[in-house]
């Protein structure tokens, strides 16, 4: 997401500038992924959610997991960290089942979900083993991209690109939405959630580094 697209006023399109080497890392690895789902996807927004949100929800897991069996391992408090990852981790599975009801995958796209999963669980798993701080960066900037995205996904509704159709009962039911919401209020949700777990993520990186 060029940085040019950030308003500061706008709480939704805050950014953290990258301030060392490791969250340039975490900055040029969110990119070349961003590359790939423009280049797959393009505006098939509902398609791209389906695959983004799948690999979303790995991360809170995995770190929540690691950190759960560290605390078990030291007998040490983890001062409400675990919590906070799980609830991400269901919040993004919501966000599956929500676009699954929308976009309705093929086998294809099943199939290319379970390949992305394999691969970024793996590859998430070694990198919180190594460097923890990269990984909370990393995810902090994949959200930025994701409220980004959303932000996109939007404004294809808005212009009547995308059709404006009824919101999915799940939706409805998870996010307490009125029971005529449509999908421009499903997408507000969920955007809002992921602006909620950039800022979340990049605060756990700061702690770490300090």
């Amino acid at each position: 997401m060029p940085e040019e697209n950030h308003n500061p006023s706008d709480p939704l399109a805050s950014h953290h500038r990258p301030q060392n080497l490791s969250d340039r890392i975490a900055y040029r690895l969110t990119k070349m992924l961003r590359f790939c789902a423009d280049t797959f996807f393009a505006k098939r927004y509902g398609h791209r959610a389906v695959i983004l949100e799948t690999v979303a929800g790995v991360p809170g897991m995995v770190a929540g997991m690691l950190r759960h069996m560290r605390s078990l391992r030291r007998m040490e408090h983890d001062n409400g960290w675990i919590r906070v990852l799980l609830d991400e981790a269901e919040n993004e599975r919501m966000h599956l089942m929500t676009f699954i009801e929308i976009a309705k995958p093929n086998w294809f796209e099943r199939a290319l979900i379970l390949l992305a999963q394999g691969l970024f669980f793996t590859g998430f798993l070694i990198l919180y083993i190594l460097s923890a701080k990269t990984a909370h960066r990393l995810v902090g900037y994949f959200e930025e991209e994701a409220v980004y995205s959303y932000s996109c996904y939007l404004a294809e509704i808005d212009s009547g690109a995308i059709d404006n159709g009824a919101a999915p009962q799940i939706a409805i039911d998870y996010w307490q939405l009125p029971a005529d919401a449509r999908l421009r209020d499903v997408v507000i949700a969920v955007r809002k959630d992921e602006a909620g777990h950039r800022d979340v993520n990049h605060d756990f990186a700061n702690q770490l580094a300090k």
